[in-house]
């Protein structure tokens, strides 16, 4: 059945099917100008140095960790609690996941779980993640492992909109990546990017999303370019087109507005769920300086499945972010049974996560649907 509230209906910003017609008439449909400004304003939305525009933001994980050139079968740490597309960037760029545990407030590894999973085994780099948005401590989770900026890649695809201490997510990283997937806040149907403070990390980031080619084909075909050219890294066919790219300059125009009303509609789902039996609201941290991106609500409920079953029959569509990474049979299998275990905060609050309906097009009567149901469905198990 449809859901009379859907988890998640993408806004588009007026204008987006002219400007993308403009691109078609212009007969350039891959990685070409519209790419490039897209690359500067969304750099200068950010207050980063340099963004290089790809695929998806699982290239771009992978992108950043083969830049690194780590020696093959690295150790890199990450959470449990993430999207599989982040554990396989690892095992694609030809390294080995280590996972550490979370804290149970912010949902993301603490300096203290990133410091066990050290000791265990000495990571080579680490991935942290902003779950549903919240914005990690990069330089105290990099001291507590033990490594450099420059061996962190920051998986911010709950992102953009999430700052710290003033700073907005990959305003100074060394490679952080982001999601433009069809349900994420700036929304433009698929595509990522990475965003860097580092000129020579950036040029062969940009150079490693077309194969490792030296040249793109605008660069080879624009008037005196030439068809020569060189591979010095063994690079991803994992490059955005000017279409992409056009839809995501006219959604830039938009974030600052949209991500007013997801903290608005947090405010109000906090005031409608506060007090409510059975019911752990969102994470928000232990800082005053953290702004975080609210690209996901998600309660704690007890007897999750159950509770997202009777809502949906409801008519209200949930989801779950994530099931753990460990518990998902592919890298159990891959990993074996000692790097899957002992991660007991990640396993009690992974089966109760529920993400509830959060998106800029979300009315007043939706969301009070959304709580009706929920309140009703934990009712029923009081």
């Amino acid at each position: 059945m449809s859901s009379a509230v859907p988890f998640c209906v993408p806004p588009l910003t007026e204008g987006v099917p002219e400007a993308v017609a403009k691109v078609l008439d212009g007969r350039w449909l891959t990685t070409g100008p519209d790419t490039a400004a897209f690359e500067q304003e969304f750099a200068d939305l950010l207050g980063a140095a340099h963004v290089v525009a790809v695929a998806s933001c699982t290239s771009a994980l992978e992108l950043s960790l083969r830049a690194m050139g780590l020696p093959p079968g690295s150790p890199v740490l990450t959470p449990s609690l993430t999207f599989c597309g982040a554990i396989n960037a690892i095992l694609h760029a030809g390294h080995r996941p280590v996972f550490a545990d979370i804290d149970e407030e912010t949902l993301v590894p603490s300096p203290e779980t990133v410091a066990a999973a050290a000791a265990r085994v000495k990571p080579a780099a680490m991935v942290t993640q902003n779950q549903g948005g919240y914005p990690v401590d990069v330089p105290a989770l990099a001291a507590a492992a033990g490594l450099d900026r420059s061996r962190v890649v920051e998986d911010t695809a709950h992102g953009p909109g999430a700052a710290r201490g003033g700073a907005p997510v990959g305003s100074a990283s060394y490679a952080a990546c982001f999601s433009f997937y069809a349900t994420k806040n700036m929304p433009i149907g698929e595509g990522g990017a990475v965003a860097t403070s580092d000129e020579e990390f950036a040029d062969r980031v940009r150079a490693m999303r077309l194969h490792g080619m030296s040249k793109d084909s605008w660069k080879r075909y624009l008037p005196g370019g030439s068809w020569r050219y060189d591979v010095k890294d063994i690079g991803l066919k994992a490059n955005m087109t000017d279409v992409q790219a056009t839809i995501g300059r006219a959604q830039i125009r938009s974030l600052p507005g949209w991500q007013q009303t997801r903290a608005e509609l947090v405010a109000r789902y906090d005031e409608a769920l506060a007090g409510v039996p059975g019911v752990v609201l969102p994470q928000r941290g232990r800082l005053d300086d953290v702004q975080h991106a609210w690209h996901l609500y998600q309660v704690r409920v007890p007897d999750r499945d159950a509770v997202g079953d009777e809502m949906r029959e409801a008519g209200v569509g949930t989801s779950v972010h994530f099931i753990p990474a460990h518990q998902l049979s592919a890298y159990r299998s891959v990993l074996g049974a000692d790097e899957c275990g002992n991660l007991p905060v990640t396993d009690r609050v992974g089966e109760e996560l529920l993400s509830l309906p959060l998106y800029p097009g979300l009315t007043a009567d939706g969301q009070d649907r959304v709580v009706a149901a929920l309140t009703e469905a934990l009712r029923t198990r009081a």
